[in-house]
């Protein structure tokens, strides 16, 4: 019963299944292996397509190379064969794989033979791989013919057994990643026996051929490498089969091993040997640099010698990482405890015995300190030796003449002061006088003017000051015990200064590439459009790589050009081509990478947490970014990003805050539609039916009751469509006041009568100053705010009168309309004049529209006026609408101007 439980607690591994649901969405790639040229590979490929033809498959030829062998052309009989690209190249025409073509036709298979062959410099992408890279993302499949020796991290090995230096390479990753691998074997004695009849290649080169490569141990040791490499890709089939299908088996050792590097050429053979390893314990590898914290002794040189070994590491399927620390052993452990790897792969050289006395090298350090870790310890060869790296490279010419000249000068100076103090008195110590010279060449020249500086301190010194005098005999014995302390201290204490200067340079570098990164997070984090994001880090990172700086973002369906330093910076149609690239694929396109290497700019995609962004270019002229330069560059792109992605959220907010306050709009107004057109429509339609049933036997109080009702809800929608109307004119802002000379008491006048007209039983009081100016604007949209006002004191006065005054104030006239009702709380006072916002009666309904104030406030602002309400007005109750606008210059309300 256990059994059965944990049989059905098993469960698939999850990144198995995510891996197999990619690979559902990708073309398969399938690649024919064998030990050499020969051995049928392009023969069993093109066997395999015609039975699959015969049964119906769509599978074309992108390029098969037959290299004269007639079996193999005869095969091309009956199968489609794409054309060829036509490339010129240094004075030849090239007949290369079209991979437009390939895409457009887009057949189920394509045949693309020579998976290690090169392209031409015009090309998208400098290897074939990446052809066929991109032909499995569009979801074609692809068969492809490789050579055992091609593989990146047989190169070495390959070399060594051959003697031939192979140049036509493949990443590891590549076959690792093959959906299929399938070996093409041959004994080596039957190849041997094809070269001699001219089935591989032609008589003349098959006889240089025999002599030189394709001999029986060689081919021997080639087949064991293809054997061995097929099983290890067959082992990772059946790993991720069990892994997919929850099955107990054969499961993968959890190794994982961290493989130290320098930029010695020792550690191109540590990555190949340790990838290798990789391969055969089926383990995960990390690539890892320490570069001390203290001080820059890294040249442009070696961080270009490590950044070609990180790209070798990666194109081998390896994870690569840099440290910054001091102690080399202890950052090691802490990373391989974090990491939680089992060995470690290091490179050694052979160490003289001085060497061997005085220091320990770093795997003995390892070995000593390392507990349950495996160190396994790669020697160089002899070609190694030879050229071997050491850790001391002599400086250049200029810098010795720098140490050298001020060496030379202070010492000459000290030696000028000394004289000068021995004149007057005899000191026993004159000679610390020559340790300023050493701190002060070595805070000025470095190591190098330091040492020097001592050097010829000693000799001034002794000559003139050491009896007997300008001589470099020292007579005392004691003497020369001093001039040699004095020599050992002088270039202690200038090695110390030279480091304490190093370490200072160090420190105000990075203090100033973090104080920019910092001015630029802050600048960056007040900006709330995108445009400002963008021009912001085009100009920060002009002024920090010194170099063209381009940056583009979508646009509809293609890229635009949003940014670029110099602002007359242009891009070509490679260039163009580069970024639409990098942005479709997610990834680095351009110069020094393995896309469109030709154009001048290197493309990255700004990746933010939605999603891409844009993409940065940036020019390279010359050498590569260093270290702290592309340090800089990645920190920089990465909070564009993030920044333009929060101006875009910010930007969809402010649209989804629209488009709810539309929502809430339209909810608003079909609620006031239903409820104010229902009204009087329902009562307009019962009247007129009660006068057609009815008629002549109403009696005539009857029907004109019935008939003012329906006069009366008629004018109630006449006003409810006026309001809605002239809403509609305030919110497409097309209301146009007029400026004309307006008689504010005319206008006063003119809405209380119409007022009095649709509420004759109130009581409205008018209170006019004698000497009211003149005012500009509309006379008829002043009517219908001061009508509206009045309305909205009829619905809420209650049954006391309703005031009206206008008078002057100061160079402004004010309008005001007060009512005694029930006035309106402090916290309303201004959403009344907000749409739809309607205050109920005391018996609970709330009438109108909701829209009279609001278009008020609409017209008024239009007239250059001000609108605002108060309440209590008096006694504690009431509410006042106060309006304002300014008085015409120089007029008078008999004689307008």
């Amino acid at each position: 019963m256990a059994d059965d439980d944990r049989r059905d607690d098993r469960r698939p591994d999850p990144d198995a299944l995510l891996a197999l649901a990619d690979k559902d969405r990708r073309g398969k790639l399938t690649v024919f292996l064998g030990a050499a040229p020969g051995v049928g590979k392009t023969y069993a490929m093109l066997s395999r397509a015609r039975r699959l033809k015969t049964d119906g498959t769509d599978v074309v030829v992108g390029l098969v190379e037959t290299h004269g062998r007639g079996e193999t052309a005869a095969l091309l009989d009956g199968l489609e064969i794409l054309p060829r690209r036509r490339v010129a190249h240094r004075g030849r025409m090239l007949e290369e794989f079209d991979l437009d073509a390939a895409l457009e036709r887009r057949p189920r298979i394509v045949i693309v033979d020579e998976l290690a062959h090169s392209n031409p410099e015009d090309s998208r992408h400098p290897k074939r791989h990446q052809d066929i890279e991109e032909l499995i993302a569009a979801g074609i499949d692809v068969w492809t013919a490789l050579n055992i020796q091609h593989l990146e991290s047989l190169a070495d090995l390959v070399a060594q057994i051959t003697g031939v230096t192979v140049r036509e390479r493949v990443p590891d990753i590549v076959l690792k990643r093959a959906d299929e691998v399938l070996l093409v074997d041959l004994a080596p004695s039957e190849l041997i026996e094809r070269l001699k009849e001219g089935k591989v290649y032609l008589p003349e080169s098959a006889n240089r051929a025999v002599d030189r490569f394709f001999r029986l141990g060689n081919l021997t040791a080639l087949r064991e490498l293809a054997l061995r490499r097929t099983a290890d890709r067959v082992d990772d089939q059946m790993v991720d089969y069990l892994k997919q299908n929850a099955i107990d088996g054969p499961w993968a050792t959890g190794e994982r091993l961290i493989v130290c590097v320098g930029s010695d050429p020792l550690s191109e053979k540590v990555v190949r040997v340790a990838s290798r390893l990789a391969s055969g314990l089926n383990a995960p590898w990390l690539v890892v640099s320490i570069e001390r914290a203290d001080r820059e002794v890294e040249t442009p040189e070696r961080l270009q010698r490590i950044e070609t070994l990180f790209r070798l590491a990666e194109q081998l399927g390896a994870e690569t990482r840099r440290i910054i620390g001091n102690d080399f052993v202890e950052e090691i452990l802490k990373l391989a405890r974090r990491e939680h790897a089992t060995q470690i792969v290091i490179g050694t050289r052979k160490r003289s015995r001085w060497q061997k006395l005085f220091s320990r090298s770093l795997p003995d350090a390892l070995s000593r300190k390392a507990s349950g870790l495996g160190i396994h310890i790669v020697t160089p060869d002899n070609a190694v030796r030879e050229r071997r790296h050491t850790a001391f490279e002599p400086p250049k010419l200029a810098v010795i003449q720098h140490a050298s000249v001020t060496a030379l000068g202070l010492v000459a100076l000290t030696t000028l002061l000394g004289k000068g103090i021995d004149a007057f008195v005899e000191l026993p110590n004159i000679s610390l006088l020559f340790l300023l010279a050493v701190l002060g060449a070595s805070v000025i020249g470095g190591y190098a003017a330091a040492f020097l500086a001592a050097a010829f301190s000693a000799l001034a010194y002794n000559f003139f000051f050491i009896d007997p005098v300008h001589t470099f005999t020292i007579a005392a014995p004691h003497e020369v015990f001093a001039l040699f302390v004095f020599l050992a201290v002088a270039m202690i204490a200038g090695g110390f200064a030279s480091r304490i200067r190093e370490q200072a340079e160090i420190a105000r570098i990075r203090a100033t590439a973090l104080q920019s990164l910092f001015d630029f997070s802050r600048k960056l984090a007040s900006t709330a459009k995108g445009e400002d994001a963008i021009w912001l880090a085009v100009s920060q990172l002009q002024a920090s790589l010194r170099r063209k700086v381009v940056l583009l973002v979508p646009r509809g369906s293609d890229l635009g050009l949003a940014a670029a330093w110099p602002p007359d910076t242009e891009l070509d149609v490679t260039d163009l081509t580069a970024a639409r690239w990098s942005h479709d694929k997610r990834e680095p396109a351009g110069h020094g990478t393995g896309t469109l290497p030709n154009s001048r700019f290197e493309f990255r995609p700004l990746l933010g947490p939605h999603g891409i962004v844009g993409v940065c270019g940036i020019e390279h002229v010359g050498k590569r970014l260093d270290l702290n330069a592309e340090r800089s560059l990645t920190a920089i792109l990465d909070q564009t990003a993030i920044a333009f992605d929060r101006a875009r959220l910010a930007d969809e907010t402010v649209e989804q805050a629209a488009r709810l306050e539309g929502e809430r709009y339209r909810e608003a107004l079909l609620s006031s539609i239903s409820h104010d057109l229902r009204t009087p429509l329902a009562t307009i339609t019962g009247a007129v039916t009660g006068l057609r049933q009815l008629g002549e036997r109403m009696t005539p109080e009857n029907r004109d009751d019935l008939l003012q009702s329906i006069e009366e809800e008629s004018g109630r929608m006449s006003r409810f469509i006026a309001n809605l109307l002239d809403m509609t004119r305030i919110e497409a802002g097309t209301l146009k006041p007029k400026r004309d000379w307006v008689d504010v008491a005319d206008v006063v006048q003119s809405a209380v009568e119409r007022t009095r007209k649709h509420a004759p039983g109130r009581l409205i009081e008018i209170g006019l100053a004698a000497d009211l100016p003149l005012i500009r604007g509309d006379s008829v949209l002043l009517g219908q705010v001061l009508f509206n006002l009045l309305d909205n004191a009829v619905k809420y006065g209650g049954e006391e009168p309703i005031n009206v005054y206008a008078r002057r104030d100061g160079k402004d006239v004010l309008i005001s309309v007060t009512d005694l009702g029930r006035g309106i709380p402090p916290e309303d006072l201004d959403r009344i004049f907000e749409k739809f916002y309607r205050r109920g009666k005391p018996d609970g309904r709330a009438p109108g529209t909701g829209l009279g104030l609001s278009i008020a406030r609409g017209f008024v602002e239009a007239m250059e006026g001000t609108i605002h309400a108060e309440s209590p007005a008096l006694k504690r109750r009431g509410t006042r609408i106060i309006m304002r606008f300014r008085q015409a210059e120089k007029t008078s309300r008999t004689e307008p101007k």
